[in-house]
């Protein structure tokens, strides 16, 4: 069986990742080891907060996360953790993100809508991958987000509109780092499936 490590920083909410991932079948553990991470088939990073934080708690990782994805073992970033791995986000002035996918976090816009943006909304798949695998077409998928990813089309696997279209998925040129603005976790049926197809690259 995969080997899967939810990585612990400090943020997120490592628990009910931890649940969805038992659902289909995995045996996941949470450990902020570096030696337990970068021997894992497959990682998990989990985030829930400002990006600001969570880049603080992050760097002390950093190496062991670059040193993980040159390894093309499959990683995983959700909500936040999505967030992370892009270059830059302007959430409370600009910092500086892991750059593991060339983009940035960008606040929604002032506009009629709510931000954040909370619910259910569906998104459209851009890119084949193993992530997505026998996904419903326009599957609907639970956000809990104000600020979104700007990225290239090459680097959008999935985009969702909420005013304006933003990256609700990403890959790295590699294909190996991924991540989902949306929570798998909280998807219901179409977000089990999306872990299951984790679980299975792993």
């Amino acid at each position: 069986m995969a080997r899967i490590v939810i990585i612990d920083y400090g943020l997120g909410n490592l628990r009910s990742v931890q649940k969805g991932l038992e659902r289909v079948g995995a045996s996941p553990v949470i450990s902020g080891d570096p030696e337990e991470i970068l021997s894992a088939d497959g990682v998990i990073l989990p985030g829930v907060g400002a990006f600001g934080d969570a880049m603080k708690h992050l760097i002390p990782m950093k190496e062991m996360i670059y040193e993980y994805a040159k390894s093309g073992r499959p990683m995983l970033g959700i909500c936040l953790g999505q967030q992370v791995l892009m270059s830059d986000s302007e959430e409370g002035g600009l910092a500086d993100g892991l750059d593991l996918i060339p983009g940035s976090v960008l606040r929604f816009p002032r506009s009629e809508l709510k931000v954040p943006h909370i619910g259910w909304n569906n998104i459209k798949v851009r890119q084949d991958h193993p992530l997505f695998e026998g996904l419903p077409e326009n599957a609907f998928v639970y956000f809990v987000h104000s600020y979104y990813v700007d990225t290239a089309p090459e680097h959008t696997l999935a985009g969702c509109e909420y005013g304006l279209e933003f990256a609700a998925s990403v890959v790295n040129a590699g294909g190996n780092v991924l991540g989902t603005q949306f929570h798998p976790e909280k998807s219901g049926d179409v977000g089990l499936r999306i872990l299951k197809n984790f679980v299975g690259m792993c």
